[in-house]
């Protein structure tokens, strides 16, 4: 059995994860390795990464000699049904669990495995956009919420009526950039409109911006000079004192025009902070992008989605349908994917 998993160990690149785990365990065991603070939580984080993928892979061999031994027994014993069923249970989990760590392969970019900061903006149409826009962040809430991941809303601007206009989101969690980054682009509904007195068929669209959040590690030199630094009164919830200040930040990054800004925190100290990482993400996700249309340009072609093109289309009226444009996955339970099941389009373009 496993001389059967050679090949599957050269595809997975299992030596050389046992190698480079090998020279990290090396590093780590020099007496100077905590001089460098920085650099010895860069090694342990990539330590941490390679043991985890290690496990995984020790997992699948465990399953794997457990389907052979039960193989075995079922030519020994034909009339044992359910032993024969608990070997077909083991073989699919099997199956499953290789899928998912080819899938995770595919999950190796340079912020991959990094934090996200996802944005998702109302587009024109007043309260239709902004009340998609609502929908599409308690989608993607759930969608964290059903992987374990956690979620903290940085910034939220509330529509006139209904909806929001825009919010931007910390999801916190293994590999939520590389998840995430599929979900870039524009995403229109088509339903009949509650808010339409004559009950009439409307389209809506909404755009979702994603960005890794920086690692401290990382040095994102950011000139004050370049900066301009707006403070205003926040908006919506969040208690007497965030409504009577000027605690809100918005800071303007003058040579790229990229504006963030952050509200949701208690003081204006803590909000100009967040402000300040959003900003290092959002210049270290445009340099990664200039990186890799130099090396790759048809490649980069591929993965940036405009405002002139959907990724997706979530039908409500004349009938029910999500479609993913780039892919040509569809999905009828509508109301599945509005809760956060998007699962299927992510592997799906990911793996395209």
């Amino acid at each position: 059995m496993k001389n059967a998993w050679k090949p599957f160990e050269v595809i997975f690149d299992i030596p050389g994860k046992q190698s480079r785990l090998e020279e990290l365990e090396t590093i780590g065991a020099d007496p100077d390795f905590w001089k460098d603070t920085r650099e010895a939580q860069k090694v342990n984080r990539e330590r941490k990464i390679i043991e985890t993928s290690l496990a995984a892979w020790t997992g699948l061999q465990k399953k794997a000699e457990d389907c052979a031994v039960l193989l075995e027994l079922a030519g020994e014993t034909e009339e044992d049904a359910d032993l024969e069923a608990e070997m077909h249970i083991t073989a699919d989990e099997l199956e499953r669990a290789v899928e998912d760590l080819e899938f995770k392969k595919m999950l190796s970019g340079e912020s991959d495995e990094s934090n996200a900061f996802l944005s998702i903006h109302a587009g024109a149409g007043g309260t239709e956009a902004q009340d998609w826009a609502s929908m599409l962040m308690r989608m993607y809430l759930r969608w964290a919420e059903r992987r374990g991941f956690k979620t903290a809303l940085i910034d939220e601007l509330e529509g006139e009526e209904a909806g929001i206009k825009s919010a931007t989101i910390l999801v916190t969690g293994d590999y939520a950039h590389g998840y995430l980054k599929a979900e870039v682009g524009i995403h229109r509904l088509v339903r009949i409109s509650p808010y339409d007195a004559n009950a009439r068929r409307h389209t809506s669209f909404a755009s979702v911006f994603v960005y890794p959040e920086v690692d401290e590690n990382i040095e994102i030199t950011i000139d004050e000079k370049d900066l301009r630094v707006d403070t205003y009164r926040a908006s919506g919830a969040g208690g007497q004192h965030i409504n009577k200040t000027s605690s809100a930040i918005r800071i303007t990054h003058i040579p790229t025009n990229i504006v963030v800004q952050c509200q949701n925190e208690r003081s204006q100290h803590m909000n100009r902070a967040m402000a300040m990482k959003m900003l290092k993400a959002r210049l270290y996700e445009a340099e990664l992008k200039e990186r890799e249309k130099e090396m790759d340009k048809l490649h980069a072609d591929k993965k940036q989605i405009g405002w002139g093109s959907q990724i997706r289309s979530y039908v409500l009226q004349p009938y029910q349908l999500v479609k993913d444009h780039r892919t040509d996955l569809e999905i009828g339970n509508v109301n599945a994917v509005l809760d956060g099941d998007i699962d299927r389009f992510i592997e799906a373009y990911l793996m395209s």
